[in-house]
Parts: structure tokens; C-alpha cells; sequence
């Protein structure tokens, strides 16, 4: 199925290449077997599109799909996606009676979540309502998840309410802060540590999971039965030093583009864009690229980014504005509608996200998340 661009789409848009995520998910359980795959597809997929990129994730292999709220969940739910989903991230007025009846399994960061989610459980109405949860234990992030002092009263209320039939204990699982190897393992010690507690209350988890792409990858005692896939559904390597997703099997599944808005020629010294932090040092050709950080375009990479224009990669030079860039050509033969593309699959020549990320001292997560709503995407695949 090949699905219609956008209108409008050839000026600026997002290509998701479905069949790179069904690759790439096939690539990560492969290596991880016999654990199963969660896809992360929260925050709109990492700005792919949720609902999409979860269906692509979903005939990849993922046994299940991962988000961060319940409205995400939901919107999995309202497209008629009805595989496994995990929310963890909960305000205190979430709608938990809406996600049991909807078949949404909840994480469980403190003892009031769960007193809530079983109350919840309660008022649903239907016969033998039982809520499935997760919970979290704090290994060392430090974020979300039960503290460790809070973790032997925190399973017992658990037991306590299985027994009840008000919440069934599918899983327990944690979330490394992939500092060193030393740090990992410290806190998979602390996982492992916590699972033991779990077990000594009378919880029998069937899904036991700890890594992201990160650690499922490099820290085979991390898998368990479940790692949740994030940054590698999309291709990106989670790693900060020099690994590219070739050396992972990966493909990027986005390709950020647009064309060329309109071509100038300028005389040396002539200053661009904003506060002429830039001026040219001699005759050259200017393109202009409608994307600017209204699209999620960082500022900080400006003077620091290339794109791929005309054959090869070509500098951005002044400041990047909130609808638009600018790129020196040199002397190419450059014209109005011409394809640039600013972050892709690097084996194409283009830069790939983490080329973008160095560039405005952030990490590949960022620069493909925040793409914002003015850039249309558009799907693509041979299924």
C-alpha cells in the first residue's frame, strides 16, 4: 500500500518508511529471542505517527506496544488497535476506570496508584473487572517507580489485592539510566533484587523487563521476557559514541525534506539571515529552505548543519529562522524546487539525525521527536 502525500507535501514533509520499522523490529527481536519486543510509540512514535508506526511495529513482530499516558493508549484504541498496550506516566485525576474497561495495562509507580487503579477496578461494573498492571521500581533513575524503602509494602497491598481480585501483577519492570556498564549492572542487581521481594509477597509476574534498545542490544542479562525497542523501532542508535544504525542492521525510517524555496545570488561580503552572523567570502549561490524551528529545526545547529542539496552536502550559514534557512551552493547549478534533504538514512549520502544532533549538542531522540504538526508525513511502503 502506497499512501497519498499530503497536500502540499513536496515543500516541506516527513517520510516514514514503514517498511524500515517492520525491518528494524525484526532485526531487534531476532537478536533479543527468545524475550519478546515492546514498541515504544509514545510521543507520537518519536513524531512518526502513532497509530502507523504501531501497526508497521506490530507485523514487524512486537508482542506489544508501549506509551507514556493514557490519551496515548486511547488513541491506539480509537484507531482499532487492539494488541497489548502499556501506559506508565499517570496524573492524579487519570482515567484508570476508562483504561481497564478498554483493556490498557497500567504502570504502577507508588502505593496510591495502585490503591487508585483499584478502586477504579471497583467501579467499572463489569463482572470480575480486574485491572492488569506493571509495577515499577525505582533501580536508580531516580525518576518514576516505587522507591526501593517502599518496595516490600509496595508488593505486599499488590498481593493483597490480586488475592482480592481487583488488579492482576502482570508485570514488574524498571528503566536503566544507561550510564556506564558498571552503573547498568548495578542496577540490574537492584532489578534483580527487587524481583525476589516481588516473589516473597506471592506475585509470579509473567513479564519481567528492564532495557531499552540500549541495553538489549549490549547487556544480554537485561532482556528477560520482555525489552521495550524505543529509539531503535525508528533506526536511530542510542548510543552517543559513533555507532551508526548501519552497524546495528538498522535503517533511520525518516527522511526529513523539502525543496528549495528560492535561489539568490549574493557578491562577497553580503551578510544572511539574522544578525549577519554569517557574510559570504566570496561570490556564491544561496538556496532557501522553507523549514525553520517552527518545524522543530534547532537553532543551535545554525552555521553548524548541512543538508543534502544538488549531489553532496552543503553547509547551512546563518542563523536558522522560524520558517526558513539558508544554504550556501557555491557554485551549483541550483534551482527552485529542487529536492534538499535535511536527516535521513546516511547510506543515501544524506545526514542522518544524529549528524543534526551533534550539531545542536542534543541527541537523535530530539531532533526526530520534535518535528512539529506544519510538516505533513507522509507513509511509505510496499505492504
Amino acid at each position: 500500500m502506497n499512501v497519498r502525500p499530503a497536500a502540499n507535501a513536496s515543500f516541506r514533509e516527513a517520510v516514514v518508511d514503514l517498511d524500515a520499522v517492520r525491518e528494524n523490529l525484526a532485526v531487534l527481536a531476532e537478536a533479543v529471542a527468545p524475550a519478546a519486543i515492546m514498541a515504544v510509540v509514545k510521543a507520537n512514535a518519536y513524531g512518526h505517527g502513532a497509530v502507523a508506526v504501531a501497526r508497521a511495529a506490530l507485523d514487524g513482530g512486537a508482542a506489544w506496544l508501549g506509551v507514556a499516558d493514557l490519551d496515548e493508549a486511547f488513541e491506539l484504541r480509537d484507531a482499532g488497535v487492539d494488541a497489548p498496550v502499556l501506559a506508565w506516566l499517570h496524573g492524579p485525576d487519570a482515567p484508570f476506570a476508562e483504561a481497564i474497561a478498554r483493556d490498557v495495562d497500567l504502570g504502577v509507580s507508588s502505593i496510591d496508584q495502585l490503591r487508585r487503579i483499584s478502586d477504579a477496578a471497583a467501579s467499572v461494573g463489569s463482572p470480575g473487572a480486574r485491572a492488569s498492571v506493571h509495577l515499577k521500581i525505582d533501580t536508580g533513575l531516580s525518576r518514576n517507580g516505587v522507591p526501593p524503602e517502599e518496595w516490600v509494602e509496595a508488593v505486599a497491598f499488590a498481593a493483597m489485592l490480586e488475592a482480592q481480585g481487583r488488579i492482576r501483577v502482570r508485570g514488574v519492570f524498571s528503566h536503566l539510566a544507561n550510564t556506564d556498564e558498571e552503573a547498568d549492572l548495578a542496577q540490574l542487581a537492584a532489578f534483580e533484587d527487587a524481583l525476589a521481594g516481588a516473589s516473597a509477597a506471592g506475585l509470579d509476574p509473567e513479564l519481567r523487563h528492564l532495557a531499552s534498545t540500549a541495553a538489549a542490544l549490549r547487556l544480554p542479562a537485561s532482556r528477560f521476557d520482555l525489552v521495550r525497542a524505543g529509539i531503535g523501532t525508528y533506526g536511530i542508535p542510542p548510543y552517543g559514541d559513533g555507532t551508526t544504525s548501519a552497524d546495528l542492521g538498522l535503517r533511520p525510517v525518516m527522511t526529513l525534506r523539502a525543496c528549495v524555496a528560492a535561489v539568490r545570488r549574493v557578491e562577497a561580503g553580503v551578510g544572511v539571515s539574522y544578525s549577519h552572523t554569517w557574510r559570504a567570502e566570496r561570490p556564491t549561490t544561496l538556496a532557501l529552505v522553507p523549514l525553520g524551528y517552527a518545524d522543530g529545526i534547532p537553532r543551535q545547529a545554525s552555521g553548524r548543519a548541512e543538508v543534502l542539496l544538488a549531489g553532496r552536502r552543503r553547509p547551512i550559514v546563518g542563523r536558522i529562522a522560524m520558517d526558513q534557512f539558508v544554504v550556501d551552493v557555491g557554485d551549483a547549478d541550483v534551482s527552485v524546487g529542487d529536492e534538499v534533504v535535511l536527516f535521513g538514512d546516511p547510506e543515501t549520502g544524506a545526514p542522518s539525525a544524529d549528524d543534526w544532533a551533534a550539531a545542536a549538542d542534543t541527541i537523535g531522540y530530539e531532533i526526530v521527536t520534535r518535528i512539529g504538526h506544519r510538516v505533513p508525513r507522509t507513509y511509505r511502503t510496499r505492504a
